[in-house]
């Protein structure tokens, strides 16, 4: 007898007509707007407008969204562009499949071109959207719960999660409880938004320094989980292409807040005071 485990959704699907609700695209939405909500909050702490955020939000979040299909589907091409596989599926952003790595990277260009529209340098925007951002990931990273999709291997754990028959790896059908690596990560970016805000409370990091602190925090923690997961991915060298583009990742952060660090300067208390006053 089973006496704790995490039970799956009976549906991620919803229909008003001939309307579906997909509760994958609600958990992208929320963490969206949630996102996009602390961001104008720490902007507008920054004294700037939080209109600006909002404007550049219009651009960055469809580049996004783009980026991270182009993303998955440019590193598991086998999955829509060989035999018995259907092109067209590639389209299907509701089916799941958004690689943050191309999220981030293609919002970034997206995030540019709003930043220059309204004349802010790209590097303020990203430290004060960096704890907003990991947020949206904790949130839309619920999507894959809906959709049982991206667990982890088999686990006997007390927060094992049960996966319907329907959506267990092929040969284990008799194998119902893995590990919830949505949840996982979900846990894991809402501490690292705790962590940034700390930071930047306790240092006021500028210069794109916390939003290379986001990409340290981040990939570190996604090493790991990507560790235990068990869907399709490719490798090489006997890891998977994630666990490279995350290591590529942290690597390239951390030389950055090296090359980037200065001696500390003397903190004007008051004005700290009153910015931890303001700042969420």
């Amino acid at each position: 007898m089973v006496l704790a485990y995490l039970p799956s959704p009976s549906q991620g699907v919803w229909h008003l007509g001939p309307l579906p609700i997909r509760a994958y695209a609600l958990c992208i939405i929320a963490g969206v707007f949630a996102g996009v909500w602390l961001t104008r909050r720490r902007w507008a702490a920054r004294g700037g407008n939080p209109e600006d955020i909002s404007d550049i939000a219009v651009w960055a979040v469809p580049f996004g969204l783009l980026g991270g299909r182009l993303y998955h589907v440019i590193t598991d091409p086998e999955l829509y562009f060989t035999a018995g596989h259907q092109p067209i599926r590639a389209l299907y952003i509701w089916d799941g499949g958004l690689g943050i790595p191309g999220a981030v990277a293609l919002g970034a260009v997206g995030a540019w071109l709003g930043c220059r529209r309204r004349g802010i340098t790209l590097a303020d925007f990203a430290d004060a959207a960096a704890p907003g951002l990991v947020l949206a990931q904790a949130m839309g990273r619920w999507g894959n719960y809906f959709n049982q999709e991206l667990y982890g291997r088999a686990t006997s754990l007390p927060w094992k999660l049960l996966i319907d028959p329907a959506h267990r790896p092929d040969g284990s059908a008799d194998i119902a409880f893995y590990h919830p690596t949505f949840l996982y990560e979900s846990l894991w970016d809402l501490g690292a938004m705790a962590l940034l805000l700390w930071l930047d409370r306790r240092y006021r990091l500028r210069r794109g320094r916390l939003f290379a602190c986001y990409v340290v925090v981040y990939t570190a923690g996604r090493s790991w989980i990507e560790a235990l997961r068990i869907d399709h991915a490719n490798e090489f060298l006997g890891l998977r292409l994630n666990d490279w583009v995350s290591v590529a990742l942290f690597l390239g952060a951390v030389t950055y807040l090296a090359a980037t660090r200065r001696p500390t300067a003397a903190v004007d208390e008051p004005a700290r005071a009153r910015e931890e006053q303001k700042t969420p």
